[in-house]
C-alpha cells in the first residue's frame, strides 16, 4: 500500500456505485480516508426552506450507495482477508462513512460531516498526499477548504496551514460537475492541483471505444459468469435490466434497470433514451473508476505523475491553468461526434476487467482456489539519467504468487529508443539523437497464464541528460 490517503465524494449514481464495490475490492492497497455523500448538477437531495425539489435523490430511508457497497464488502470481508489481511474492517469504513454537502447544486452553504471529516483529513499531521476525488460535484471539497479558510486565513498560521494543503494535496475529479471549482477554489487555491480524469472507456459509452478484442468484457455472458453471480459485490453491482433505478419517483434518464424494452417503449413512457439500450445483464457503466483506478498498485505508478498514464488514464498539462491537467483526448460529448478514449484508458480495460473477475472471485474462494497478480520485481531504480546513444539494461524479474509461468514484454511508450526483453530484464538502446530533458518511458507487461490471466506491470523512466 502506498503512502497516499484518498477521500472520495460521489453522488448516488448507478456508475459511482460500480465504482465504490471496485474501490472496496482494492481497499487492501488503497488507503481510504473518508467516504462522503455529495451532489452535483445530476443528483441533490433539495431544500424545502429554500423551495428546491430533490433531483434525482434516492426515496428517503432509502439505502444510499456507499453504505450498500459497504453492507456487500462485509459480508466478502472474511473471504478477502484470507487473501490479504491488509482489508480494512468494515466498520472502520463506515466510521469515515458521512453525509455532505447534497441540498443542490455548488451546495457549501455551511459546514457539514463530510465536508468536516474532508477538512480533517486534509489538515491531518500524516505523511504522503492526500487525493480528494470529486466523483460528484467539488462542492463538498470545496466547503473544506472554505471551513479551513475561515479558521485560518487571519491567524499566524495561515500561511503554513495553506503551503502545506497545497504542497501535498491533488483534487481529481471526473469533469466538473458544478461550479465550484471555478468558483470558489480555484480562485482561492490557486496552487492546488486538479486533475481531470474524466474519460470515455469507463463511462456509459464503453462500447465506442473499447477494443474489439476486449468488448466481450462489456457483454451480458461475460458479466454473468464473473461479475454478476460471484458473491455479495457481483450481486450488488449495476448492470442492464437488472430491475433497479435510482432515483425517488420517475427519472427520465434512468431506464438502465427495465429488463426488455424496446426504445419506443421507453419513449412511449417519457424516458429520454440517451445512452444506446444493451442486452439485459451487459456492462453499464463505471464512471469514476478512473478516480480510483489510478492509485491500484500494479507497477504503472498512475497516480504518481498525471502524464504517466494507466488504468486510471492518462493527463496533458491545461493550456491555461499551470496546475491543471486534462484527459487526453477529452471533450464535452456530442452525440453528433465521434468517440474517443478520453485518458487512453481502452488499451488497459480488458487486463482491469479480468483483475475485477479475479477479485471478485476472492469475495468467495480460498487462496489456492482463484488467481493473484503476478509482479514485476525491479533490481536496481525505476528513474534514472542517461546519455543519448547510450545502451542501458533494466534489470528485473518476475515473481507468480499461485506459481503460474509468466510471459514478459516491454515496449517504449514515450522517447525515442527501441527497447528489447532480455535474459535479466529488458535492454534499451537510447536514441543516438534524443533531445536532453526529455524523458524515456518503458512499460514492462507481466502476464500469467492463470484464469483469468492478469497482468503486473513496471515502469522505468530514463531522463536523457
Amino acid at each position: 500500500m502506498n503512502d497516499a490517503r484518498i477521500i472520495v465524494t460521489t453522488d448516488p449514481e448507478l456508475d459511482d456505485l460500480n465504482s465504490m464495490l471496485r474501490l472496496l475490492l482494492y481497499s487492501n492497497e488503497i488507503d481510504i480516508a473518508a467516504l462522503v455523500y455529495s451532489s452535483s448538477r445530476f443528483h441533490y437531495t433539495g431544500d424545502p426552506a429554500r423551495g428546491i425539489a430533490p433531483h434525482r435523490w434516492p426515496a428517503p430511508g432509502a439505502r444510499l450507495h456507499i453504505d450498500e457497497a459497504v453492507d456487500a464488502y462485509a459480508e466478502a470481508y472474511e473471504s478477502l482477508r484470507r487473501h490479504d489481511a491488509r482489508y480494512p474492517h468494515p466498520e472502520r469504513l463506515r466510521s469515515i462513512t458521512a453525509m455532505g454537502n447534497v441540498a443542490t447544486e455548488g451546495d457549501m452553504a455551511a459546514p457539514t460531516p463530510g465536508s468536516d471529516l474532508v477538512r480533517d483529513v486534509l489538515l491531518a499531521d500524516a505523511p504522503g498526499q492526500v487525493f480528494a476525488q470529486a466523483w460528484g460535484g467539488t462542492n463538498t471539497i470545496a466547503r473544506a477548504l472554505l471551513s479551513i479558510e475561515e479558521e485560518y486565513a487571519d491567524t499566524a498560521e495561515w500561511d503554513e496551514v495553506r503551503a502545506r494543503i497545497v504542497g501535498r494535496t491533488v483534487i481529481t475529479s471526473f469533469a466538473e460537475q458544478d461550479g465550484t471549482f471555478a468558483e470558489y477554489i480555484r480562485p482561492h487555491w490557486p496552487d492546488l492541483e486538479f486533475r481531470d480524469v474524466a474519460t470515455t472507456a469507463w463511462g456509459y459509452f464503453a462500447w465506442d471505444v473499447v477494443a474489439p478484442e476486449a468488448q466481450k468484457y462489456l457483454t451480458a455472458e461475460w458479466m454473468r459468469e464473473n461479475v454478476s453471480s460471484v458473491g455479495p459485490i457481483g450481486a450488488a453491482y449495476r448492470v442492464w435490466g437488472d430491475g433497479r433505478q435510482m432515483a425517488d419517483g420517475f427519472d427520465d434518464e434512468d431506464y438502465f434497470g427495465i429488463p426488455d424494452a424496446t426504445r419506443e417503449e421507453l419513449e412511449a413512457t417519457g424516458y429520454r433514451v440517451w445512452a444506446p439500450l444493451r442486452e439485459n445483464g451487459a456492462w453499464i457503466s463505471e464512471g469514476d473508476t478512473s478516480n480510483v483506478a489510478m492509485h491500484i498498485d500494479n507497477g504503472l505508478r498512475n497516480a504518481e505523475h498525471p502524464s504517466f498514464g494507466g488504468w486510471g488514464g492518462r493527463q496533458v498539462p491545461h493550456a491555461d491553468d499551470p496546475k491543471r491537467w486534462t484527459s487526453v483526448g477529452f471533450g464535452p460529448w456530442d452525440p453528433s461526434a465521434p468517440m474517443v478514449d478520453a485518458g487512453e484508458v481502452a488499451q488497459w480495460f480488458g487486463a482491469f476487467q479480468r483483475d475485477l473477475a479475479a477479485r471478485l472471485r476472492w469475495t468467495v474462494a480460498a487462496p489456492e482456489d482463484a488467481n493473484h497478480a503476478p509482479r514485476v520485481v525491479v533490481e536496481g531504480p525505476l528513474d534514472r539519467g542517461v546519455r543519448p546513444g547510450e545502451r542501458v539494461e533494466l534489470a528485473f524479474s518476475t515473481a507468480d504468487p499461485d506459481g503460474d509461468a509468466v510471459a514478459v514484454s516491454a515496449r517504449i511508450v514515450a522517447g525515442d529508443g527501441t527497447v528489447s526483453v532480455s535474459e535479466a530484464g529488458c535492454v534499451v538502446d537510447v536514441a543516438a539523437d534524443a533531445q536532453p530533458g526529455t524523458a524515456i518511458q518503458v512499460i514492462v507487461e507481466a502476464v500469467d497464464d492463470g484464469t483469468p490471466a492478469l497482468t503486473g506491470y513496471a515502469r522505468f523512466v530514463l531522463t536523457v541528460g
